[in-house]
């Protein structure tokens, strides 16, 4: 249940905890049937001879169940009758032993409430077994619900009826001291001693079927080893998940502690029951498939998840976080066997359902102003210096940015586009930077960027960051113009990287981030990159130089006070450098030249220009890229603020 639902890795650890459970949960019953079998026959009463005892009635349960399955199910009818009459012997008993008066509160040398749920909490939970045996049922989707919620419930009832009726009948000091007291006060003693042993064998008996079940299911989903998967006959019965059961069980009998054992199986169980409610509130919440017959709020499962750690961590804390460290490393364990099943588990669901509320919060607070969170559209073509641009996207977006790489497909008019499905590029390269990539026939590679930019993105999450290969050439600077004119329009940061083949990105330690006066829009922006280039790891060390173009004879220190003032606010660790260029007034791009022909990477403003310009543009820059290393242009969009200086 919990494989299908939450997926191999929770399912499997659970399974195995809750199978090793089950097997250390006969011990306690066998066990439990040993002393009252040895005290009725007066046998020995030492822990050898319970497990003796045990061992000996270990075996006879064991080979019943090999014989038939169908027999050893049968028998619980007889168990069944035993243990209605010894109820009814009970209730009709004598009541000489009734206290004067019946005291609410636990006296001061009683057992704590912790000790006493631990030890007696693994009796209640045989109703669990019509699950183990469902392969085994007629009808199991009728029979399991019926089944499991009358045992609930009768259980319940003849619990909590047995406690109070012991309350008002027995005084407790004899109940603490005589522990046959019960066959002592029944109207027929006998029927006591078969009512204990048929429930204790019982429930033996529902370990032994249930369990290699557990181990069987675990093994076909190759979490266990194959050979336990494996069955005999015509009901493919789990004998070599038996065995195994067996050793395990008559190791808790060895053990021969109930408490100890009691203590153990409490832990797992709980866990088990635990995650059992957690699937269903996340079934609930997210999969619009789950659709149960029996219905209750899924509140209930939630508040069921909750109880059951908070039930572990009140019982035993260093158990609970033993028992929760022994998942933990089973769950581990299987994530990196990476088993699949066909079915999917209900976290794609989980996922899509807080993919989905957030994507509403999210748009109806696009009004808001918030800090830029990059969402970036990335077209890296097929060139040699892809991986560096895939690398450098992934840097720029920092830790909670978005970043989509297209790959455009030439083709000839009225092709067909491609499907859905072949437009999802799965790429190595886009798993280990967490790229998503996608790929698209176009016509002419402008138009297409175009109209990618104008339909792709969601609501709530609309990409704002176009990046892409800086075009060396002219030929087709009118139509990379207009392209760029639209992308602006559409409101668009734009990124254009040009990459240095030799020196590459050098040693990851020099950023020079150039400011002119004219261009403080785009200075902000690349400020905020620079935040996130810092935070990578490659470019950890890296030593950031802001170079102001000072063309207006403005005083050095108020600029470099005003910088430093705005970077603090940005919180970037930067260099500021000062370039009095009001005398000579030289080219801006000469000036970069000088500086920064060894840096690692050159962060540029694109200014506003006219499109007749556009070709002397980028023949001019393309002079500039001869000279320098590898160079980020940037052109901030609308949602990033001018920086006013104002030196006056």
């Amino acid at each position: 249940v919990l494989s299908r639902s939450m997926g191999i890795p929770f399912g499997g650890s659970i399974g195995i905890a809750l199978y090793v459970g089950t097997a250390f949960s006969i011990a306690l019953y066998v066990i439990g049937f040993a002393e009252s079998f040895n005290s009725y026959f007066g046998f020995g009463m030492t822990a050898s001879d319970f497990r003796l005892t045990g061992t000996i009635a270990l075996v006879l349960l064991t080979v019943l169940a090999l014989i038939s399955t169908s027999v050893a199910l049968k028998t619980q009818f007889f168990i069944l009758a035993a243990i209605i009459i010894s109820l009814v012997s009970i209730f009709s008993g004598s009541r000489e032993f009734a206290p004067e008066t019946v005291s609410m509160f636990a006296s001061e040398n009683s057992v704590p409430l912790e000790v006493v749920f631990a030890i007696f909490f693994p009796a209640v939970t045989g109703f669990t077994a019509g699950i183990a045996m469902s392969g085994d049922l007629k009808n199991p989707k009728k029979a399991i619900p019926v089944g499991t919620l009358s045992a609930i419930g009768v259980g319940l009832v003849v619990y909590i009826g047995l406690a109070v009726f012991i309350a008002y009948n027995i005084n407790p000091e004899v109940l603490r001291t005589d522990y046959n007291i019960l066959m002592k006060m029944a109207m027929f003693a006998p029927a006591v001693v078969a009512g204990i042993w048929g429930a204790t064998l019982s429930s033996a008996m529902g370990g032994i079927l249930g369990g290699p079940r557990i181990l069987q299911a675990m093994s076909r989903d190759k979490v266990t080893p194959r050979i336990f998967g494996r069955g005999k006959g015509k009901n493919n019965e789990p004998v070599n998940a038996l065995f195994l059961v067996f050793i395990i069980a008559e190791a808790g009998i060895l053990i021969g502690e109930l408490d100890v054992i009691a203590r153990v199986v409490s832990m797992f169980y709980l866990t088990a029951y635990g995650f059992i409610n957690i699937s269903y509130f996340l079934e609930s919440w997210a999969n619009p498939d789950f659709q149960p017959t029996f219905k209750i709020k899924r509140w209930i499962g939630l508040m069921g998840f909750i109880a059951c750690f908070g039930v572990m961590f009140k019982l035993d804390m260093f158990a609970m976080f033993g028992a929760l460290v022994v998942v933990g490393s089973l769950y581990f364990w299987l994530q990196r066997k990476e088993i699949k099943l066909q079915s999917n588990d209900v976290w794609r669901s989980v996922w899509e359902n807080v993919v989905n509320k957030g994507l509403k919060k999210l748009d109806a607070k696009s009004d808001e102003t918030s800090s830029w969170n990059p969402n970036i559209i990335l077209f890296s073509g097929e060139s040699e210096h892809r991986s560096y641009l895939l690398e450098l996207g992934n840097t720029v977006s920092g830790r909670t940015g978005i970043v989509t790489n297209f790959k455009l497909i030439i083709v000839k008019e009225n092709s067909k586009p491609l499907a859905k499905t072949e437009q999802i590029v799965r790429d190595d390269d886009f798993r280990k930077l967490g790229i998503f990539g996608r790929q698209i026939k176009v016509e002419n590679i402008y138009k297409g960027i175009e109209n990618i930019a104008t339909a792709f993105g969601f609501s709530g999450v609309e990409p704002n960051t176009i990046m892409m290969g800086w075009p060396k050439g002219l030929e087709n600077s009118v139509e990379y113009s207009k392209m760029t004119q639209t992308l602006l329009h559409l409101d668009y940061n734009l990124l254009y990287l040009d990459f240095d083949r030799n020196a590459k990105f050098g040693d990851y330690q020099t950023v020079d981030l150039w400011w002119r006066e004219t261009d403080s829009k785009n200075a902000e922006m690349m400020l905020n990159i620079a935040r996130f280039i810092i935070q990578s790891p490659k470019w950890g060390k890296t030593n950031i130089r802001v170079l102001f173009l000072n063309n207006k004879n403005a005083d050095s220190d108020i600029i470099k006070s005003k910088i430093s003032k705005l970077v603090e606010d940005l919180r970037v660790k930067v260099e500021i450098e000062i370039i009095n260029n009001a005398v000579e007034q030289r080219p801006f791009y000469d000036l970069i030249a000088q500086h920064s022909a060894n840096t690692d990477l050159t962060l540029v403003g694109i200014p506003d220009y006219k499109i007749e310009k556009q070709a002397e543009f980028v023949l001019k820059t393309n002079q500039l890229f001869e000279t320098i290393g590898s160079t980020l242009l940037v052109k901030a969009a609308n949602n990033f603020n001018v920086l006013d200086l104002d030196f006056g």
